[in-house]
């Protein structure tokens, strides 16, 4: 009958979730280079789950995929390297819950993961204000850098943010400067520097706690302190 509406054709296992991360697993598979792989440990990251993609190409299946927070997970769930990479390509932040950034955070095993999916993901949801602290509190190393790698990314991509909102955690980056953990220090370091860069009276203040840290009796924060000084220094 003309006119009549078309029903919608069943889903078909095919559009599941779990079988569209099995065909992006296979394309981030066919996309794989055994030198890209061995060379992941130079720069720290574990390769006993990865595939050897470089971030690039995995960034370019993400746009082709397109944001799908049900792929996300699924592709979270695989516990592949670069699958956990493309996850934050295609995760979407309105759908995230606090629950479920909080897992993804323990999960956290390596700075690759816990840097791109904060700065492509996580620094994009309403909840991410709410973890900074809370993450950085936790004691393990990849959970803990995932607390200042959080601010400094919020403060990378601020947009009419009000300083007090960054002033509230100074306290916290002088607390984390003793960390002596070298994820948990160059992420302490990298939110300095980013706070440090949000406006004049933060890049003063900012300043003035890199010379408190680089005075410091403890190894850590001097360092810690010193980076920050040499960065922020160069701004005009």
């Amino acid at each position: 009958m003309s006119g009549a509406v078309k029903a919608k054709p069943a889903a078909t296992s095919a559009e599941t979730p779990a079988i569209r991360a099995q065909a992006a697993l296979a394309e981030l598979k066919r996309l794989s280079s055994a030198k890209v792989r061995a060379g992941m440990t130079r720069y720290g990251l574990p390769n006993d789950k990865a595939l050897g993609v470089s971030v690039g190409a995995i960034q370019q299946l993400g746009k082709k995929l397109g944001r799908d927070q049900a792929l996300a997970e699924a592709l979270w769930a695989t516990d592949v390297y670069e699958a956990r990479l493309l996850a934050a390509f295609v995760g979407e932040p309105a759908k995230l819950t606090p629950k479920l950034m909080d897992a993804w955070c323990r999960d956290f095993d390596n700075w690759g993961v816990v840097d791109t999916v904060c700065f492509k993901l996580f620094d994009q949801s309403p909840h991410a204000w709410s973890r900074v602290e809370k993450w950085a509190k936790l004691k393990g190393e990849q959970q803990k850098r995932a607390g200042f790698v959080m601010l400094a990314c919020l403060a990378a991509h601020a947009d009419n943010v009000p300083d007090e909102q960054f002033r509230q955690f100074l306290p916290l980056i002088e607390w984390g400067a003793t960390d002596e953990r070298n994820f948990v220090k160059k992420g302490v370091s990298w939110a300095l520097r980013m706070v440090g860069r949000q406006s004049p009276a933060m890049k003063k203040e900012c300043l003035a706690l890199a010379k408190r840290l680089a005075e410091s009796a403890d190894a850590t924060a001097r360092w810690v302190g010193k980076e920050a000084l040499r960065d922020l220094g160069k701004l005009k």
